[in-house]
């Protein structure tokens, strides 16, 4: 689900259809051309530049971007597993930027993915399979040591499911990382954040190395608000993701080391029998 980006006047011209998660609108971008956002039932999931797939507009996607780059040398090849599709803007990143990688994608509505694929083909060349299933599903399908990167930004009716959201998720995530793997996910909150300082805490409990990458007011509990957090069992490029993220129009702080773990504030690891979905953005999040 999308953070906040540069509003544009639009023409609110759109193409609407429903889908196996509720009423789904494409909406252009007049002010330029080929760029489109989806919202579902209201709640933006994914903004898409045709004319060009490396211009992320949504924060988190750009901080995840950050990820992506940093991930191996410009250029070369990655097998990234993203858990949730939307309109697929990251594996476009991926498939331009990194030209002759492999993806999976996992997005059980397929009604959702038939619209995308159509109204917004991928590039040429992309080497995108996109799952028909639930993101553990597609988890215990994938081979062991498969994906150098694994990326989770799972939605419904706007909330991350709570199965996505423990340590034995976690560790189902594990399997399918290969040795030297990160781990990336976006994760929506408000105050006073004790859904995001449990997830901080659930990576902790599983990674050797964790930062978390968020916006100074949602941090402060002003807002409602995405943080991405990054995750690996071996040093993780802090000081580039630092420099990058407070270089974003919407500038983001890092946060790594005993800065993070006093950011949980002593919150306990969640199991699959204490998860809970993330909270529902307040009324006039979207507005």
């Amino acid at each position: 689900m999308a953070g906040r980006r540069a509003r544009r006047s639009v023409d609110r011209r759109e193409t609407t259809e429903e889908v196996g998660g509720g009423i789904a609108r494409l909406v252009p971008d007049q002010d330029r051309e080929g760029s489109w956002e989806l919202l579902l039932d209201g709640a933006p999931q994914s903004h898409v530049d045709l004319a060009d797939p490396t211009r992320l507009v949504f924060e988190y996607q750009r901080r995840l971007g950050h990820v992506i780059d940093l991930l191996a040398p410009a250029g070369r090849p990655v097998r990234v597993l993203h858990l949730g599709g939307g309109a697929l803007t990251l594996a476009r990143y991926v498939a331009v930027t990194r030209p002759r990688s492999t993806q999976q994608v996992a997005e059980p509505d397929t009604e959702l993915t038939a619209l995308v694929r159509r109204e917004l083909p991928l590039p040429d060349g992309a080497r995108v399979r996109v799952r028909a299933q639930d993101a553990r599903a597609v988890l215990a399908r994938v081979g062991e040591g498969w994906a150098d990167l694994v990326i989770t930004d799972v939605f419904a009716d706007a909330r991350t499911p709570a199965h996505c959201t423990s340590v034995e998720f976690l560790d189902e995530v594990r399997q399918v990382l290969a040795p030297g793997g990160r781990y990336a996910v976006n994760c929506t909150d408000g105050p006073p954040l004790a859904h995001l300082r449990g997830q901080a805490a659930t990576l902790l409990a599983r990674f050797a190395e964790v930062c978390l990458l968020i916006e100074p007011a949602v941090l402060r509990g002003r807002r409602f608000g995405n943080g991405v957090l990054c995750a690996a069992d071996h040093p993780l490029p802090t000081r580039d993701l630092g420099h990058r993220a407070a270089g974003d129009p919407f500038p983001a702080r890092l946060l790594t080391g005993r800065d993070l773990t006093d950011f949980t504030a002593g919150a306990a690891p969640v199991t699959d029998a204490t998860a809970r979905p993330s909270p529902p953005p307040p009324e006039g999040a979207f507005g």
